[in-house]
């Protein structure tokens, strides 16, 4: 059965190795690196276990394979408060049995409990199995952002 629950101190190994993959998958895609930058498992860690984020992971038959980590802005006006999927990983043989899905729908939940209007999250370009699944989940496309480099 999959669950997806708030991360707990014990599960802090298996989170650090998922979010090292999770940055290596994406560093391997167009606009990866840049998205990345700096960013390594024990700084995404801090970021999503402080104060206005949530650090969820995704268990199957009690095993941690998923990890996503969410947070929520705290503009002037509650009426602009989003909320911010920054990173989700599934491991690759867990996948397709509904713990993407049920990250996703921890993370909407939370964002509504935390005042959220909107949801955001982001999709590399090329990596249509993300932007399916965030589709499947009712997420549209509002923007593209292209970048050029001035070297």
């Amino acid at each position: 059965m999959e669950l997806a629950r708030p991360a707990r101190d014990e599960d802090h190994p298996a989170c650090r190795r998922l979010l090292g993959d999770l940055l290596a998958g994406a560093s391997a895609l167009r606009g990866g690196p840049t998205l990345v930058g700096e960013a390594n498992p024990e700084s995404l860690l801090a970021r999503w276990t402080a104060p206005g984020a949530l650090l969820l992971v995704g268990e199957f038959d009690g095993v941690v394979v998923g990890v996503l980590g969410v947070t929520a802005s705290a503009p002037a006006a509650d009426a602009d408060r989003r909320g911010s999927v920054e990173g989700c990983y599934v491991e690759r043989d867990a996948r397709g049995v509904g713990v993407g899905s049920s990250l996703l729908s921890a993370a909407i939940a939370w964002c509504k409990a935390q005042g959220c209007r909107e949801v955001d999250a982001l999709a590399l370009p090329g990596d249509r199995a993300t932007k399916q699944r965030l589709e499947a989940e009712g997420f549209t496309a509002r923007l593209l952002t292209l970048s050029r480099r001035l070297d």
